[in-house]
């Protein structure tokens, strides 16, 4: 109603020219309006990926909304495609397009998948396409990307992956995380696990200038084997119990408090070294103990980024939790020795270096704390 009297009406104080251009705008969007079918509407921007895993053959069932389906291989009407013939004519193309844009592999070896039927699902405005692939045994880990609709943004892809009919993984794949691992059941399960996991932590370790910076502060002022030993396993058992706990999400302390108190203990580190100085009694283990459980949910923050698989949650909290133990032990050992040796040969320069890298470590601190107050304030 209100259209009609804008197009048969003038407002006052516009010019004809701007009236015809109004007029011509409204008569667009009342022709589209009109015109519009219910059929182009796209009601279901989803996919659904069930993949079942065979001792010899992976199944995969892939459905997908008939809009999408006719978008992909350029049917004008996608309501043609709930037509049985229709699909049998257009399906061979349709999984063509699609096993392009999915990719399967069981652990590092890809997977060849071979179309074998299509059939319309009118209830749900969707046809499903069924693939198989031959495989040596289930894999321990199988890894899926998938972008079956590019141009789509918004297209989300729903991954199940079975195994002996149970759910072993689950995902959503969509512009912004196209892939993703899920590990299966058994023995091969647990190593394809270990060997994610230790890696991931060792990788942690080794690019967290932090928990570095933290080990190395709490070597400086040496010490016999066994206090060395005393330290990193305070520090170990700590991180272990807190990494554990927030994994499993019993405790979940937020990362705008954990974040600046990991900072907090590098400084404590270096000011602690340096009231020491070998005078004071040597306190290194239970600040290593009293700390690691703040750092240990700063370990269990990247951990869970990876998307701990549900079926193998013990495995990967194991595996990520000895590769941090991995890099841990490769600082202690590049560093222990390096200032053992300089206390017996350069005995002299050795209280500077070690007053030197305590400031350091303690002013490192220092500066990410007040860092990571600010980002997280």
């Amino acid at each position: 109603m209100g259209v009609a009297l804008l197009l048969t009406r003038p407002r006052a104080g516009l010019p004809v020219s701007s009236m015809r251009v109004l007029r011509c705008a409204c008569a667009v969007a009342l022709a589209a309006l009109l015109g519009a079918s219910p059929v182009a509407a796209h009601d279901q921007p989803f996919s659904w990926a069930d993949v079942r895993l065979e001792p010899t053959a992976l199944e995969l069932n892939l459905t997908v909304h008939r809009v999408d389906a006719a978008s992909a291989i350029g049917v004008p009407a996608p309501e043609s495609l709930m037509s049985a013939p229709f699909l049998a004519h257009a399906s061979p193309r349709l999984a063509g397009v699609l096993a392009a844009r999915l990719q399967l592999c069981a652990g590092a070896q890809p997977l060849a998948l071979s179309w074998e039927s299509a059939a319309p699902l009118p209830d749900r405005n969707a046809v499903v396409l069924t693939f198989r692939a031959p495989m040596r045994g289930v894999p321990g880990r199988l890894h899926v990307h998938a972008r079956l609709f590019p141009l789509d943004l918004q297209h989300e892809t729903f991954l199940n992956v079975y195994q002996d009919g149970r759910v072993v993984g689950q995902a959503v794949l969509d512009a912004s995380r196209s892939e993703t691992d899920v590990f299966t059941g058994g023995g091969s399960g647990a190593i394809a696990v270990l060997g994610t996991f230790i890696p991931a932590g060792i990788h942690h370790i080794f690019i967290g200038p932090d928990h570095i910076l933290f080990v190395i502060g709490l070597l400086l002022l040496g010490g016999s084997l066994p206090r060395l030993v005393k330290i990193v396993t305070g520090f170990t058992l700590a991180h272990s119990l807190t990494l554990a706990l927030a994994t499993l999400n019993i405790v979940n302390p937020p990362a705008r408090l954990i974040e600046p108190l990991i900072a907090l203990s590098i400084v404590f580190v270096g000011l602690d070294n340096l009231r020491t100085r070998g005078r004071s009694p040597d306190r290194r283990a239970w600040i290593a103990f009293a700390f690691g459980f703040v750092h240990g949910f700063g370990f269990a923050s990247v951990l869970r980024e990876f998307g701990l698989p549900s079926q193998s949650l013990g495995w990967s909290l194991l595996g990520f939790n000895l590769g941090v133990e991995a890099g841990q032990a490769c600082i202690v050992l590049a560093v222990a020795p390096l200032l053992a040796v300089m206390r017996v040969h350069a005995a002299r320069l050795a209280p500077r270096v070690v007053a030197a890298g305590s400031w350091g470590v303690a002013v490192a601190g220092a500066w990410w704390f007040t860092q990571r107050l600010l980002v997280h304030g």
